[in-house]
């Protein structure tokens, strides 16, 4: 079987494919709220029709604790590579509302670009591969290699009705090598695999202070503000020189070799452009790295709410009689989200200020992912991006985290493609979301070469 009829039918039936995306992206799946219950339910059921469309020999909708999982297999190449598709159709919350250019939930065109919430993380990404599998199909009458599918519903939440699903169904689940486009590019033009990911562990930390919001004028000077004691413990998780200040959290991290250092910094990483993409005064990163090896292969410790008080339109003097934020560590290898967990609690407890009482919760953790190069899939993988792209693939790290690749490569002991075809400055949590319509189709076109490359392995 050779990929240049699925190729044709592909480029013939683009502007279907992008309307079907377009529907896609018009359900608001958004995982962490309970108000898009429905809305889950409508676009699981949207992904099941999908997959049913393609011609698959079974398709179901597993039910969980939380969100559907969306699970379909196609097995007639007997003897042939068996491919284990993931992606999530669940998405982040859209706020703040007033930023969006247009609205997250209408996917609009702009300048080469679809924008909404979930055209790049993940829809975009993981509905590409669908339309390439139905190139095939309708072009071939079958595909090249036997392929499994699994489109979650709680990435965005920490997966937690993966892990069991995953437990109950190592059979049905069984294949030679996992793919998932949730990654990025690390330049438009260059097509990227990633071998590794950062993974998280974030809490939210709350003080308590007086048994009420108290008059600032009567009990200010007298009584300690939650809010100052939270700003001091804040301020002690972090040094100067922006390494994290937890005794002990780096004992496991695994440093870079000196021939990954150099094959960093021969990517095209423009500082000034990433800086006008971020669209901050000024980078920082941690003294003895390069901003690159600071975004991909170090631990990263961030604030990413804080509130307290009053908040609200004019003035109104109280000491709060409450104070929270929400902390997230990013890890690399060899960190665990439960040893890390243990030192910033051990830490917190010993620098919080006597006169509040300190409660920390534990929100959800990921451990991280490094592949190994070495596999023959990642050579499959980097033949079939060059096809599609026209342009060799270059090998990254990313700094975000995607819970499920650690559980599943080990789980199901297979390696795991991660073929991202986003761009940085994409806004995948942030307003105006956006997917490079371009990369979208080159993608299509990729995965397709993907699978024939596979089956040769």
């Amino acid at each position: 079987m050779f990929p240049e009829k699925a190729i044709l039918y592909a480029e013939e039936n683009s502007g279907r494919f992008l309307q079907e995306l377009k529907e896609l992206v018009a359900i608001p799946s958004v995982s962490s709220d309970s108000n898009h219950l429905g809305d889950m339910k409508v676009c699981a059921d949207f992904v099941e029709g999908a997959i049913s469309s393609i011609g698959f020999d079974r398709v179901q909708m597993v039910e969980t604790k939380k969100h559907p999982i969306v699970y379909g297999e196609w097995l007639g190449a007997p003897g042939a590579t068996t491919v284990l598709l993931y992606g999530h159709y669940d998405v982040q919350p859209v706020d703040p509302l007033e930023l969006w250019e247009t609205p997250p939930f209408e996917a609009s065109e702009r300048d080469g670009r679809l924008y909404g919430r979930g055209t790049v993380d993940d829809k975009g990404q993981f509905y590409l591969h669908l339309k390439a599998m139905e190139s095939w199909m309708r072009s071939a009458g079958s595909l090249p290699v036997n392929m499994k599918v699994i489109i979650e519903g709680e990435e965005e939440v920490g997966s937690e009705s993966l892990e069991p699903f995953l437990d109950e169904n190592r059979e049905m689940l069984a294949a030679d090598v996992a793919v998932i486009s949730d990654t990025s590019m690390i330049k438009k033009g260059w097509p990227s695999i990633t071998y590794g990911l950062r993974g998280i562990a974030y809490f939210q930390i709350g003080l308590k202070g007086p048994s009420q919001d108290l008059h600032s004028g009567i009990f200010g000077g007298a009584v300690k503000n939650p809010i100052h004691a939270l700003i001091e413990i804040i301020g002690q998780l972090k040094d100067k020189n922006g390494r994290i200040a937890i005794p002990g959290v780096y004992d496991d991290v695994v440093e870079l070799t000196s021939e990954e250092r150099r094959v960093m910094a021969e990517l095209p990483f423009e500082e000034e452009l990433f800086l006008d993409e971020v669209g901050a005064p000024k980078l920082s990163w941690e003294d003895g790295y390069t901003p690159l090896e600071s975004l991909w292969c170090r631990p990263a410790l961030d604030v990413n709410g804080i509130w307290g008080g009053f908040s609200g339109e004019g003035s109104k003097t109280v000491i709060p009689s409450e104070a929270h934020a929400k902390v997230s560590i990013r890890l690399v290898p060899n960190q665990e989200p439960d040893i890390v967990g243990n030192l910033l609690e051990t830490y917190v407890q010993e620098i919080v200020p006597p006169e509040v009482e300190v409660t920390i919760q534990r929100m959800h953790g990921g451990r991280p992912f490094l592949g190994d190069l070495s596999n023959p899939a990642f050579s499959a993988a980097g033949r079939a991006l060059e096809k599609g792209f026209g342009a060799k693939a270059v090998y990254i790290r990313e700094g975000g985290s995607i819970p499920f690749v650690r559980n599943m490569t080990e789980t199901l002991d297979l390696p795991c493609l991660l073929l991202g075809f986003g761009l940085p400055g994409e806004n995948a949590h942030a307003p105006n979301e956006w997917i490079d319509l371009e990369n979208y189709a080159l993608g299509t076109q990729s995965a397709i070469h993907l699978y024939h490359e596979l089956s040769l392995m």
